[in-house]
């Protein structure tokens, strides 16, 4: 018994350490092999595409199996861009189109998981119509998640909706020029110029109204204007006058300086008064398709197909001084005033600058305006090519908030 006794420690701790060491082993070998699939799994899971990807350079693929993730019954439709109710021909062509980038996939928004990260968080747009554009084929795609949605206009919004599921809000505030301004009616001017009407009176270190108020509320904003800064829409007769500290600017400016001004003074507005948490994008100029003069001079985009891309310069290079060039003019004034900042540029012009056949063109739902306004070819029909923004811009808004 007494050697029995001696023996048994000895044979307990043989028995021990081999188990110990198969354990340890055993840990190692688990830790390998599934660490990959954990990796596997959230890679798929993800929204957006590692940042070394450029989903904005790439060529549009034509792919019958594509289709429209909404119909002309989404309750936030405007009825001009409302393309399937006004009967506008090709509409299943137009939304067979896919847009693909040169070295990565593009993936479809999926509704529910978006909204799902994006819960308790307030999206904005501001600026001019084409950011109501998009806005209005974010709402659809996004509705698909929450049929429930209901239509939201607080906080000086034009347009927006409110997502009960997710308690998330994404609107619009009308701000075409970014800047505040206000008419001045001849009878208010000292000059008794001829032809005169009066003059829009251009704050450009003041905010406009509709969005001065906004900084605290949402978590991520899409800005943009252009459209509006051109003389069809502010004539000789009723001209901008740029004030700055409340006082006239002297020399007067012309448009594109006037511009600048206001450029530099709304970015410097915006990275002084909006949080950093923010994530800030500023949208490029969406391009224009006029076709054989502009939208007051007959100008027409009946097309049926893509623009190749040897023909994109000749449409819109400033150079060639077409009725289309202001896009890419502007652009790169908005590049500069944008450098060294927070504000995350969003180039949609060159995959847009293709689509020459996606506008309302005739099919604007009323009988007389085309022979009023002209064609559309600024605007895009819904659903469309802002479904493609749609995506790229929920792709980027999934990166920054998954990687922090």
């Amino acid at each position: 018994m007494l050697m029995a006794s001696k023996l048994t420690p000895t044979l307990i701790t043989w028995l021990i350490l081999p188990s110990c060491l198969l354990i340890f082993l055993y840990s190692m070998l688990l830790t390998l092999y599934t660490a990959p699939r954990s990796h596997s799994s959230n890679s798929k899971n993800q929204i957006l595409a590692p940042p070394k990807c450029n989903l904005l350079k790439g060529h549009w693929v034509f792919d019958p199996n594509h289709k429209p993730m909404y119909n002309s019954t989404c309750p936030f439709h405007r009825n001009s861009w409302n393309c399937i109710k006004n009967q506008r021909e090709n509409m299943s062509r137009i939304n067979s189109w896919k847009w693909v980038p040169e070295q990565c996939d593009l993936n479809r928004v999926d509704p529910v998981r978006f909204l799902g990260l994006m819960r308790n968080r307030n999206i904005g747009f501001v600026g001019d119509s084409l950011n109501e554009n998009f806005l209005v084929s974010f709402l659809c795609v996004l509705r698909v998640a929450d049929a429930g949605a209901k239509k939201w206009k607080r906080k000086g919004a034009w347009s927006g909706a409110y997502f009960p599921k997710f308690n998330v809000t994404v609107a619009y505030h009308r701000a075409v020029l970014l800047a505040k301004y206000e008419w001045r009616s001849q009878q208010l001017l000292l000059s008794d110029k001829d032809g005169v009407k009066g003059t829009f009176r251009v704050d450009t270190d003041i905010p406009a109204d509709d969005w001065a108020n906004i900084a605290d509320f949402y978590d991520v904003l899409v800005f943009n204007t252009g459209h509006w800064w051109h003389y069809d829409k502010f004539p000789k007769e009723m001209s901008l006058v740029f004030f700055e500290g409340g006082k006239p600017i002297h020399p007067p400016l012309e448009m594109l300086d006037g511009f600048k001004v206001v450029l530099e003074n709304m970015v410097a507005h915006i990275e002084k008064v909006f949080p950093k948490r923010m994530l800030k994008f500023w949208r490029l100029q969406s391009p224009r398709h006029f076709h054989g003069g502009d939208w007051n001079q007959n100008g027409s985009c009946l097309f049926d197909k893509p623009l190749e891309e040897l023909q994109l310069d000749l449409w819109f290079d400033p150079s060639n001084n077409g009725v289309n060039k202001e896009a890419r003019q502007l652009n790169r004034l908005i590049g500069s005033a944008l450098k060294g900042t927070s504000i995350r540029t969003l180039d949609l012009t060159h995959m847009s600058e293709f689509r020459a056949d996606a506008h309302p063109a005739i099919w604007l739902g009323k009988r007389d305006a085309v022979s009023i306004w002209g064609q559309d070819c600024m605007h895009w029909c819904l659903p469309g090519i802002p479904d493609t923004w749609v995506d790229i811009l929920t792709q980027l808004i999934g990166y920054r908030l998954e990687s922090g």
